[in-house]
């Protein structure tokens, strides 16, 4: 299963879930990482950590070990 760490620069992906704790999920979900919604990786860090997606017509910013979490099937 892909995660969102692993989306490309430009490239866009479904949300299809998020593997965490309860809390962990909440607070992911209150930002849009929600079942269904499509998100695209606008930018990254020089060294790759954190980075900026594009999720619900707003800039998120997320770094690797939140995005670990977050289950993406390619569009």
């Amino acid at each position: 299963m892909k995660t969102l760490k692993e989306l490309k620069l430009g490239e866009t992906a479904t949300i299809i879930g998020v593997e965490a704790d309860t809390i962990s999920q909440n607070r992911l979900s209150s930002m849009g990482v929600i079942k269904g919604n499509s998100i695209t990786l606008r930018n990254k860090a020089p060294f790759g950590d954190p980075r900026i997606y594009i999720v619900m017509d707003y800039e998120l910013t997320l770094r690797n070990q939140d995005a670990q979490m977050v289950q993406i099937e390619a569009n």
